[in-house]
């Protein structure tokens, strides 16, 4: 850590105000911040002397989304390996042949197999919800000239959490561009907005493509699988 911290501390003036990274300064301050900061507290006798702030508050918000985005990911491989043992379906396409080659497999009582095949649907989701929103948060900071919105780490962590599991991943980046867009960047950044941007997303995402978020097959990950509503079960 002192290595990166002496790093960046050498590296700070080109991204200041003149430096030829300015532009990037919001990038830059948010990782800083992220791991080194807070440094110092507020004065005087009216402040709470804290070492806690906004981004740290964060960081606990995502700490406790961590065990049900774990469980989130066993259930899904659970509810989609048990579709397929049920249903006589043969899963294709690059994650089974991953879960093939590495003998993994496909049963629905083995814990590994279940958190695998539920991984590897959730992360591709994961990794185009933050790159995407991601990069409208570094561009709003950057031209508003203020650090990046610390807020987006936890809408990146919950709007996948409430995705079908198989939606197209070109919707995932359509829809966290409308939720950071619309649903915050547009009242000013996180603290201002009236509207909570993952549910602003998955609101967006269910009028402009229903046949993807509607109906109860759209949650178990196998192509082709239809089965029994919870009411009619």
């Amino acid at each position: 850590m002192k290595f990166l911290r002496d790093t960046l501390d050498k590296v700070e003036h080109h991204f200041e105000k003149g430096g030829k990274l300015e532009k990037l300064y919001p990038l830059y301050e948010a990782g800083d911040t992220f791991l080194f900061s807070p440094g110092s507290v507020a004065t005087g006798n009216t402040h709470l002397r804290d070492g806690i702030d906004l981004k740290r508050t964060m960081v606990t918000v995502a700490m406790a989304l961590f065990p049900a985005i774990v469980f989130g990911m066993y259930n899904t491989g659970f509810q989609a390996n048990l579709a397929l043992q049920s249903s006589g379906i043969v899963a294709e396409g690059w994650r089974a042949a991953i879960l093939t080659m590495t003998g993994i497999g496909f049963d629905p009582m083995n814990i590994l197999s279940n958190f695998v095949h539920g991984m590897l649907w959730f992360v591709p989701v994961f990794i185009v919800c933050n790159v995407v929103g991601g990069i409208w948060e570094v561009l709003f900071a950057s031209v508003r000239g203020h650090e990046v919105n610390e807020g987006f780490m936890v809408t990146g962590m919950l709007f996948p959490l409430i995705l079908p599991p198989t939606i197209p991943l070109w919707q995932v980046a359509v829809g966290i561009t409308f939720g950071v867009v619309i649903g915050k960047e547009i009242f000013g950044g996180t603290g201002k907005n009236i509207f909570n941007p993952a549910l602003t997303a998955r609101v967006f995402l269910f009028f402009a493509y229903p046949a993807q978020l509607s109906g109860d097959a759209v949650w178990t990950a196998v192509d082709g699988y239809t089965g029994a509503t919870p009411l009619a079960q």
